[in-house]
């Protein structure tokens, strides 16, 4: 029998006048930190609301009439809306940016530009740890009411879901977003019209229209490209989040950088600050120097111009991993710009060029394009001072412009619930605005601990729940039997949620090492098979559909997994999400991470996890290795550089099954008669008093105001003024300087004395070619050191020395009466550096030389 075919009806359903707010908290994002309000969907249609996706506006359109009208009947549930509205009209209530946000200028404005952003499963823009970090930089800046904006772009498809077949192999499924289903709107124009913007691109002009969603306080442009107006291969642009081939990812950093700025210009908004999370967005640049130059300004100035307030943050800790293109592509995709700068192609093509490859590297362009640069971690910050420490040849790495600031996470959004009533009654009223305050988590011991271990069972039974019911679905979808179901679920019984459970959850690439803990399968089923101190090794993961060897690393897992000697012991899990990640980090009892190091920039599941009682277990990479305090976690010391990648993995594992076996078994199940192990607890506490308050994106955000915002904001103005004097000044002084460069030199006039007595001074004279240059164009700088010859410019004490009468043959006299305050044998070194009031950082330029 053949059947007809289907047409679709939508019908929508009136919402109710007591209920017609619910429209406005479905249209903003603070629903994504805020439980009570998430629970007011859910609790109109708990089937409903798991059906589609947790998202508040989806569901709007979608629920029956009579839900609605009976929830607007009832009490109860209006009395719940009323609590909520008035929490939501407080939190958004106008005021002044808080912290050091109050420093800001009135007309001050964060443009904060990023390839996807994850604030909730409701908004699939995002693929994993750089989306949800960009996601807690908007909340925190909303937390802090801070001026500030975000711009990305608008995917049809997010990042794929995931599932597994009977054999371990992972399969994605791409689904593509109905914008109507989204917490967005279209942004109109003076006339009412939907906004949209032009992108050129080779020989063509795109159209991008602008949406916006709402983040508490902050608002977030985004991009979309599936416009009548494109063609058919144009409106692909944007389609899918880093899908495509070569052509599409330039399209799409096309878009986002230079139609992102077009598109903050044409809703009439001009930021102080401009920051690049990341080099996808580093075109924005070449769209703001034209912009500039189209005003009359040379090249070099609006260079300088656009560099002194642009903050650009690179999250890669390997050169490979920086995006680049072709040459001949970006000449082609850029030409026009090029033309409209005013430069030629080998300039243009200089802006991005390094060393290591001949393609047009985007992290070299962020960096030429920024004065403001930081890694994401203590150590990353110096493995990225050493990567690009090609940007400035002559400077010593470990004094070139390159800092950090230590990524932190959105507490509220992943501060299990369950820990606020208890915070609330041990901590004090509001403990929640004083996260930062390390004295507020020293009462954490004030906390009972048979109420504390009731929290960490009541987030491990819902982590249960939840991995039983996604073992399950995966189970029957691969027609596995009942019966090796339960030996496989034998573990995570919620209603006795004693079992020592281990987490893995993160991207499955291959430096992350998913696999470590089967090294020696001989070694870990002795862990795992002591009946009196069980274990559950729970792991999940994605892997990029590309990447065949973390693919591989699922499919290890997966085998393990069903060997009869781990079965239960080991559960792999399908469908890693936002939802299982936040059960995951509260819900297990040791979080795992062992990437190779320092391949971790940085990493936030272990921050979400220890501020929820959870105990880390890490190589001392990333955060990690500022975090780790000795009695907060467990850390595994990675092996010396230039270690056998094999006697790496071997030892490195050894150190694993060793704190297992050694610490972490007998520790967790060392318990009283309550069930329960003191020293657990205290460690557990311990773990959110030293990470609560130093890892939370509050104090993140906080110092990207004090150690960028601030000072580009003051740049940006500095260089503005007066029709960009200060920008044209800097770039003719720059060019001065380079030209004289090569000649400058150094030489000693008479060597100082050996040995002298405490308290004397020896007399230094040099004689300095500035060929050209004045005096106050450099400084020559004695630097001072007990012997150290490896790094002796960080510890050093620096002297400067002081420009005398000129000698001759080009040459002038600088000298220095220098009184040592240390006594033993000392280093001393000379050198001299180009000194200039408007350089944003003292060795901006690069260029030094040594005597």
């Amino acid at each position: 029998m053949q059947e007809g075919q289907v047409f679709q009806l939508e019908v929508r359903p009136k919402i109710p006048a007591k209920l017609v707010r619910l429209e406005e908290l479905a249209g903003n994002l603070w629903y994504s930190w805020d439980r009570a309000t998430r629970t007011l969907f859910a609790r109109l249609h708990p089937a409903l609301w798991n059906g589609v996706g947790h998202s508040p506006k989806a569901m709007l359109k979608r629920i029956d009439e009579h839900r609605l009208l009976e929830a607007a009947a009832d009490p109860m549930y209006l009395n719940s809306l009323n609590r909520v509205l008035s929490a939501y009209d407080i939190y958004h209530q106008d005021g002044p940016p808080r912290g050091k946000g109050a420093e800001f200028k009135p007309d001050d404005l964060v443009a904060y530009f990023c390839a996807e952003f994850g604030f909730h499963a409701s908004l699939p823009i995002y693929s994993g740890g750089l989306g949800i970090l960009a996601g807690d930089h908007c909340k925190a800046a909303s937390d802090a009411r801070l001026p500030f904006v975000g711009i990305g772009l608008l995917y049809r498809q997010g990042y794929f879901s995931q599932v597994f077949d009977q054999d371990g192999n992972q399969q994605a499924d791409y689904t593509d977003s109905e914008f109507d289903d989204l917490p967005v709107s279209p942004v109109l124009d003076a006339d009412g019209k939907e906004l949209q913007v032009t992108v050129p691109m080779q020989d063509r002009d795109i159209q991008a229209k602008v949406w916006q969603a709402k983040i508490g306080h902050v608002r977030l442009f985004l991009l979309d490209t599936d416009l009548p107006a494109n063609s058919e291969h144009d409106r692909d642009i944007a389609h899918q989040l880093y899908g495509g081939d070569r052509q599409t990812r330039i399209e799409q950093e096309m878009v986002l950088g230079v139609g992102g700025a077009r598109a903050l210009a044409a809703v009439g908004l001009r930021p102080t600050v401009w920051h690049i999370n990341e080099g996808h967005a580093a075109f924005l640049i070449l769209e703001r120097i034209r912009a500039l130059v189209s005003n009359g300004l040379s090249f070099k100035a609006a260079l300088e111009a656009v560099a002194s307030n642009t903050v650009f943050t690179t999250h890669t800790p390997v050169p490979a991993g920086h995006d680049h293109f072709a040459r001949d592509m970006v000449l082609q995709y850029l030409s026009r710009h090029a033309h409209d700068m005013g430069i030629d192609a080998a300039t243009l093509l200089s802006l991005g060029s390094v060393k290591s490859m001949e393609d047009f590297n985007m992290t070299a362009l962020a960096v030429r394009g920024s004065r403001f640069q930081n890694g994401v971690s203590r150590i990353h910050g110096d493995v990225s001072a050493h990567i690009l420490r090609e940007f400035w040849p002559e400077i010593p790495e470990d004094e070139n412009p390159v800092t950090y600031v230590t990524n932190g996470v959105h507490a509220p959004t992943f501060l299990a619930s369950q820990w606020r009533e208890v915070f609330d009654r041990y901590l004090g009223f509001g403990w929640s605005q004083r996260v930062t305050d390390a004295a507020t988590w020293e009462r954490i011991d004030a906390i009972p601990d048979h109420v504390f271990w009731g929290v960490r069972q009541d987030l491990k039974a819902q982590l249960m729940h939840l991995v039983r019911h996604r073992v399950s679905v995966q189970h029957h979808r691969n027609h596995g039997s009942a019966s090796h179901l339960d030996r496989m679920l034998s573990q995570t019984d919620p209603t006795e949620p004693r079992v020592l459970t281990v987490g893995f959850g993160r991207r499955f690439a291959t430096y992350k090492r998913a696999t470590l803990l089967f090294s020696d399968l001989e070694r870990l089923h002795k862990i795992v098979s002591d009946p009196e101190r069980p274990v559950l090794f729970l792991f999940a993961g994605k892997a990029h559909p590309a990447d065949k060897p973390g693919q591989d690393f699922i499919r290890t897992i997966h085998k393990i997994s069903h060997m009869p000697e781990f079965l239960g012991k080991v559960l792999l899990v399908e469908g890693y999400d936002l939802r299982l990640g936040r059960r995951m980090v509260s819900g297990v009892d040791v979080w795992l991470n062992n990437p190779i190091y320092p391949l971790e920039a940085s990493g936030t599941s272990g921050m979400k996890a220890g501020m929820n009682g959870v105990l880390n277990l890490s190589v001392l990479d990333g955060w990690w290795g500022e975090g780790f305090e000795g009695d907060n976690g467990w850390a595994i010391r990675p092996s010396p550089d230039g270690t056998d990648p094999e006697r790496r993995d071997a030892e490195e594992a050894q150190t694993l099954y060793e704190l297992l076996q050694d610490q972490v078994l007998p520790l967790y199940y060392r318990t009283n008669n309550m069930g329960y192990s003191p020293d657990w607890i205290s460690m557990a506490k311990k773990s959110i008093a030293s990470i609560l308050p130093a890892y939370n994106a509050t104090r993140m955000l906080e110092q990207y105001i004090g150690k960028f915002y601030l000072p580009a904001s003051k740049n940006g103005r500095r260089f503005e003024a007066n029709d960009f004097a200060a920008a044209r000044a800097l770039a003719d002084w720059k060019g001065k300087v380079c030209s004289a460069w090569p000649n400058v030199s150094l030489r000693m006039l008479n060597p100082p004395d050996k040995r002298l007595t405490y308290g004397e001074s020896v007399h230094m004279d040099l004689a300095v070619r500035l060929d050209g240059l004045e005096p106050e164009d450099v400084v020559v700088e004695l630097l001072l050191t007990r012997g150290l010859r490896e790094q002796i410019e960080h510890h050093a004490a620096h002297h400067t020395l002081e420009a005398a009468e000129d000698i001759g043959n080009g040459e002038r006299r600088y000298t220095l009466e220098l009184r040592p305050e240390q006594c033993g044998k000392l280093d001393f070194r000379v050198r001299i550096y180009p000194r200039h009031a408007l350089l944003s950082h003292p060795l901006e330029m690069g260029l030094m030389k040594w005597l």
